[in-house]
C-alpha cells in the first residue's frame, strides 16, 4: 500500500515512562516499514540550526580557489571539498558540491595485512578562510551524536534487546561522518539528479535540511515518495548495517535528491553515526513475533552488504569517488570488486 508523507515520531515521548513505550512501537513499525521517519522533540538548539546553515553558506561562497585548497583529491581518507558534479552515484553525475568530514584522527599505519579500510582512517581538511566551520561542526557532531546514541537505545528495546548492546559497537572511535552539501539549481531539461537513488552503507543517518526546500524523495513499494523539510524537525533513516543486525526486519531504504529548478539552491547536511571501522554490528535476535518478519538481508549483485562497517564504506567511497581511489589507492581498486 503506498503512503503520502513519512511518519512524524516525537523523541520526548521516550523521555517519559508513560509514553515510552509509545514511542518505541511508533519507532519500530515506520523502521519495518519505511526506514525513514520525521524525529521532533530532539532538543537541538534552534540557535544552533541557524549557525549551522550560516556557515554552510559561508563556506560555498568562498572563491573556488579558496575551496579547492582543500579538495579532496588532496585527501587519501576522501576528506574535504567535492566540486560541482564530482561525486556519483550508480555511475552516474550528482549536481551538487560539498565538503565531507570525518571523526578526526591520525593516518593508520598499514601493513601487508592491514584491512583496506584502514585508508578511510585520517585527518580532515578544514578551510583556513572560516575557522567558524569547524567550531559549528564540532557542536553539531556532539549534539546529535546524543540523540543518535538514545535512538539506538530505543531501538534496541523496541526489538526486544537490552538497551545497551549498541554500546560496544560505539564505545570507542564511533566512525561518524558528515557532510554539507549545496544543490544548486539547474535548467529545465539539464537532468534532475541532485544525488542518485542509493541507499546508505552504515547503521544511521540524521539529516538537517534547510527550511522550505524539497527535492528529498523516498522510494516505498514503487513509488517516489517527496519528503519536503518539516519545521524543526531532522528526517532519519537506518542504514544498510540496521538491516544486517535485524535480519532484514528493518530496511535500509533507497532514496535520492531532485535538484533544485532554476535560479534555486539547497543547502542539506546528513550526519551519519556509524560504529568503529572494525567493528562487525552485533546480528539480534528477534522475538519470535519480529523474526518471522524477517526477510533476511536484501540480496544485490551490484550491491553487496558487508557485515563489518569498514568493508561496506569503503565500498561506498569507491563508488562516489574514483577520481580519489584511483589518484591514492590504484592497488586496492585493481583487485576489489566492492
Amino acid at each position: 500500500m503506498s503512503i503520502a508523507s513519512l511518519p512524524v515520531l516525537d523523541l520526548a515521548l521516550a523521555e517519559n515512562p508513560e509514553t515510552a513505550e509509545q514511542f518505541r512501537t511508533q519507532l519500530r513499525d515506520a523502521t519495518h516499514d519505511m526506514g525513514f521517519f520525521y524525529l521532533v522533540g530532539h532538543g537541538i538548539p534552534d540557535a544552533l540550526q541557524r549557525r549551522l546553515l550560516t556557515v554552510a553558506r559561508e563556506f560555498f561562497a568562498l572563491p573556488l580557489t579558496e575551496k579547492l585548497a582543500i579538495e579532496n583529491l588532496r585527501s587519501p581518507h576522501f576528506r574535504g571539498y567535492t566540486r560541482l558534479g564530482g561525486e556519483l552515484t550508480e555511475g552516474k553525475q550528482d549536481w551538487r558540491e560539498q565538503i565531507d568530514i570525518g571523526a578526526e584522527q591520525p593516518a593508520a599505519t598499514r601493513t601487508a595485512t592491514s584491512p583496506d579500510w584502514e585508508i578511510l582512517q585520517g585527518p580532515n581538511q578544514w578551510p583556513d578562510a572560516l575557522p567558524e566551520l569547524r567550531e559549528v561542526i564540532t557542536e553539531w557532531n556532539d549534539e546529535l551524536t546524543g540523540v543518535a546514541l538514545r535512538l539506538l537505545r530505543e531501538w534496541a528495546v523496541a526489538l526486544g534487546q537490552d538497551p545497551h548492546i549498541f554500546d560496544a559497537a560505539f564505545a570507542k572511535d564511533p566512525s561518524i561522518l558528515i557532510k554539507v552539501v549545496r544543490y544548486p539549481g539547474r535548467p529545465k531539461d539539464a537532468g534532475t539528479q541532485g544525488v542518485g537513488g542509493h541507499k546508505d552503507a552504515g547503521v544511521l543517518t540524521l539529516l538537517y535540511v534547510e527550511p522550505g526546500k524539497a527535492g528529498l524523495q523516498v522510494e516505498h513499494n514503487g513509488d517516489w515518495i517527496d519528503a519536503p523539510p518539516l519545521e524543526g524537525a531532522l528526517v532519519v533513516n537506518i542504514g544498510e548495517l540496521l538491516e544486517v543486525a535485524t535480519g532484514g526486519y528493518l530496511k535500509a531504504t533507497v532514496h535520492r535528491v531532485i535538484s533544485p529548478e532554476g535560479a534555486g539552491e539547497r543547502i542539506s547536511v546528513p550526519f551519519f553515526f556509524n560504529p568503529n571501522y572494525a567493528t562487525q554490528v552485533p546480528e539480534f535476535d528477534l522475538p519470535p513475533e519480529l523474526a518471522k518478519h524477517a526477510t533476511g538481508v536484501t540480496v544485490d549483485a551490484n550491491n553487496p552488504i558487508h557485515d563489518s562497517y569498514g568493508a561496506n564504506a569503503l565500498k561506498s567511497r569507491l563508488r562516489a569517488h574514483p577520481d580519489v581511489a584511483a589518484r591514492w589507492w590504484p592497488d586496492i581498486v585493481a583487485v576489489r570488486l566492492y
